[in-house]
Parts: structure tokens; C-alpha cells; sequence
């Protein structure tokens, strides 16, 4: 990976981003594409959009959603302990002694997750998963109201910053589902900009808000553009570790290229397409079946006004929805190389017709 797209990848996880509390996220986004893009917009939901070659047919929509899971201040008790609801969904059992980062309107504050010590609980408590009530941030405060000067109900919470490399290309860090795909959708764009090949299709890049929620930016923005053709860039889960049952989940290995979904949410021509551009550029890929609707963006930008030739491209993750999931980079390059294949071999005699 060049090191200018890894310093953008290392910016978009450390900001924070929680489902719809992106806007920072959005500045870092917004500030890259417009190194690149003939335009850039902000729609009234929050979506960032990157459009090259705009009047091009037809329209190609790549969507990577940019916002992340995280908490919410829901309540600061007499003692200044911060009770928390979750944004998207969690494994409470690993969420207690855990750092976190209150974003408030005069700047961070840190906290830590407590609960109850283990040493004072039942043999029968200690089994059990804590309940999202018994747990607190502690934020150093005094009393209420010191805590209530530092925080308000409503502030965004995420965990603390972590991007690290561990060795092979492997990078860890809060944040990747999907960042990262708000990361290739816009490293694609600069390289359609940059090709010798002039794509004759026009190519808008959305990092779309909302996604941990219910896919929400992605159905407004598909709307708005109304693309022909639209896919979605996502995480995956990678069986390649313990615990995984590749009878139920499919082989999914890191390292070993993006993951190219084919079932009903999935288009055959643009599946074919994306698996012959694959082939032809030399680029690892793997298959998964996905023989129903899937939980991404693609199944919103599908359904979207009278329908969309819709794909979905996914980059192997482990530990999803934890502090530390992990990727390779060189999975990255590989779908970056990928779409942007895909996109300047699209022309307006191209039919997706299936």
C-alpha cells in the first residue's frame, strides 16, 4: 500500500464515527476526495459523494459505508458515573475495561468502562454476561455536576484509537467495518481519475452515513443518484480462525483477495463481470454464496426506486464488531485494483440485463 493511502486509511479509523455522528469521519473523507474528484457533495442525511466524470453513462454507484458502532451518553448519575446505551450491535460480554473516548462539544474526554469486580460476584454472576445497565464510565468526575460540564446526554462514545500493524500486511483497529470500505470506494475513485483508460461510465464514490442502524444512508443516496449500476464495499467474515464452521459460513481466507458475493442480492451480470475482471488483471478473489438479501448496503442500493444492478464486494475481516478487528492491506490493494477495473471496462452499451 502507498503510503499517502494508508496514512487516509490510518486518519478515517481513528476519527470518530458513530451511526450518525459521523462528521468527522466525513471531513477526513471529504478532504481526500477532493484531491481527485470533479466534484464533491454533503446531502442533507449525511452521505459524502464523489463524482468523476459525472455526465458519463451509465451511472456506477460504489458505496463503503463510514460510520462505525459505538455508545451514547444516556444518563450521568449524582456521583458523575455515565450510564451508556449502545450504536449497533455489540457482545456486552467484552465491552467492560475497555478506554473510551466521550466526543463532546468542547472535545474529548476519557473514560473507562467499569463494573462490578469479579472477585465480589457470585459463583452464578460471574457465568453470566454483565446487562448494559451494569455498566458505567468513569470519567474521574467528583459529583454530577462536574461530570455534567464535561458531558452531556447525547455526546457519541467510541473506543479508543488502536490502529497497529502486526506483521504480513496485517493491520488492526476499532473501526474497519467500514471504514475501510468508505476507504476503497474513494481510492478507486482516484485511480479512475488517474487512469490513462478514460472511463466512459460516470462513477460517484458515497461513503454513506447510518449503515449500523438499518442501512439508511445507503437508501437515500441510491435515491438521489439513482444509479444503474450499484455496489456495495463491505467487511466479511473470515473463517480462516478458530472457532469458525465452514460448513455454515463458507471458506473465507485473509490475504487471499476480496470476496465477491453471488446470490439473489447480486446481479449476474455484475457478478460475471467483476469475476472476469478479476481473471483478466491477475487479482485474487474468493466466492461466497449469499442466497437471500444481504445485511449491507447492497440490499438497500438493489430495492432502490425500480430496481438496481446491484453487487457486493467484500474484504475478509476477523473479530467483527470488536476493538480489534484485522485485515491485510494487501486485501485492500486487491479490491481497489478490482473496482476500478470494473468501472472503466463499463460502457453505455453495457446491459445488466440478467
Amino acid at each position: 500500500m502507498r503510503e499517502e493511502s494508508r496514512a487516509f486509511l490510518e486518519a478515517l479509523v481513528r476519527a470518530p464515527g458513530p451511526s450518525g455522528y459521523e462528521g468527522p469521519v466525513r471531513r477526513v473523507w471529504t478532504e481526500e476526495a477532493n484531491k481527485y474528484a470533479d466534484e464533491v457533495q454533503v446531502d442533507v442525511h449525511g452521505n459524502a459523494i464523489a463524482l468523476c466524470n459525472p455526465k458519463g453513462r451509465p451511472r456506477i454507484m460504489l458505496a463503503g459505508h463510514m460510520d462505525e458502532l459505538g455508545f451514547q451518553v444516556l444518563h450521568i448519575d449524582d456521583k458523575g458515573y455515565i450510564y451508556f446505551d449502545t450504536i449497533g450491535g455489540f457482545d456486552l460480554g467484552i465491552v467492560p475495561g475497555r478506554k473510551v473516548r466521550i466526543h463532546t462539544r468542547r472535545g474529548e474526554v476519557l473514560g473507562v468502562i467499569g463494573k462490578r469486580p469479579f472477585h465480589l460476584m457470585s459463583g452464578e454472576e460471574r457465568k453470566k454476561v454483565p446487562e448494559q445497565h451494569e455498566l458505567w464510565i468513569d470519567i474521574g468526575a467528583r459529583d454530577a455536576k462536574e461530570a455534567r460540564k464535561l458531558a452531556e446526554v447525547g455526546d457519541p462514545i467510541t473506543y479508543d484509537p488502536n490502529f497497529e500493524m502486526l506483521r504480513r500486511e496485517l493491520a488492526v483497529s476499532r473501526g474497519f467495518d467500514n471504514k475501510m470500505g468508505a476507504y476503497v470506494v474513494a481510492e478507486v475513485l482516484r485511480q479512475v481519475k488517474q487512469s490513462k483508460k478514460k472511463p466512459r461510465a460516470a462513477l460517484f464514490a458515497v461513503a454513506t452515513a447510518q449503515e449500523e442502524v438499518g442501512l439508511r444512508g445507503a437508501r437515500t443516496s441510491t435515491f438521489g443518484i439513482d444509479p444503474l449500476v450499484g455496489i456495495a464495499v463491505d467487511v466479511t467474515f473470515a473463517t480462516d480462525h478458530p472457532g469458525m464452521d465452514k460448513r455454515k459460513a463458507g471458506e473465507v481466507n485473509i490475504g487471499k483477495g476480496p470476496v465477491i458475493n453471488r446470490g439473489a442480492n447480486t446481479n449476474p451480470v455484475v457478478f460475471e463481470r467483476l469475476v472476469s475482471a478479476a481473471r483478466k488483471e491477475e487479482i485474487p478473489h474468493q466466492i461466497c454464496a449469499e442466497p437471500g438479501g444481504t445485511s449491507t448496503d447492497a440490499n438497500a442500493m438493489q430495492l432502490s426506486r425500480a430496481g438496481v444492478a446491484a453487487g457486493l464486494v467484500s474484504v475478509p475481516l476477523r473479530y467483527m464488531h470488536t476493538p480489534v478487528e484485522l485485515l491485510s492491506l494487501k486485501d485492500l490493494d486487491h479490491t481497489v485494483r478490482l473496482l476500478t477495473a470494473f468501472v472503466l471496462a463499463v460502457d453505455a452499451d453495457t446491459s445488466f440485463i440478467p
